[in-house]
């Protein structure tokens, strides 16, 4: 198992959506969501301070976003803009520097991974970013998508898997053996 302190200046750490509407009591809660928050702490602190990027996401959704079931989606309202539900978990701690992506901020397109027209491929590039460590929620949704992109786009990939948790935990292992089949590196809990 890797740790945080494995981390260098070409690494970055990708918090995949923690917010209020994926936690336990939001719209779209995820059992147990909140746990991942410690963990996610612990490795955005370690990106901070080995010289690493730490990166948060966020679904950013204008109202009545195509994704909501009132417009035809398959999801309950969620993450609406400068809502509560749509803002960062209140004990997620983001170091000075965090780079913050918004996904899903079109009317009409939905979005899952950090990497969907949100330039972060291309800022990741920029920066000389060659590893990247992702944890989040929910590990069969955004963070399932976001690892693949990833993969796909040549970055050394590593799913933190004691930092994410799964709408439907009964489907967490086939997601994780689809990621690991894509290239990623699973880091197990310790």
């Amino acid at each position: 198992m890797h740790t945080a302190e494995a981390l260098r200046p070409q690494d970055a750490v990708i918090a995949v959506d923690v917010q209020n509407d994926f936690c336990p009591g939001g719209a779209l809660g995820v059992e147990g969501g909140d746990a991942v928050v410690a963990v996610l702490n612990d490795w955005l602190e370690g990106a901070a301070r080995q010289g690493a990027l730490p990166v948060a996401s966020r679904d950013w959704h204008p109202v009545a976003h195509c994704s909501f079931e009132a417009q035809g989606g398959p999801w309950p309202e969620h993450c609406v803009q400068d809502t509560d539900g749509a803002a960062f978990h209140r004990d997620l701690r983001l170091p000075p520097g965090t780079v913050r992506v918004s996904k899903g901020t079109a009317f009409d397109r939905d979005a899952y991974s950090a990497f969907d027209d949100t330039g972060l491929e291309s800022f990741l590039k920029s920066r000389g970013i060659q590893r990247v460590w992702i944890g989040g929620l929910a590990c069969d949704v955004c963070v399932r998508a976001t690892v693949l992109d990833a993969c796909k786009l040549g970055f050394e990939t590593h799913l933190i898997a004691d930092a994410t948790r799964a709408v439907n935990p009964d489907q967490a292992n086939a997601v994780i053996d689809e990621m690991r089949a894509a290239g990623a590196i699973i880091e197990d809990a310790q």
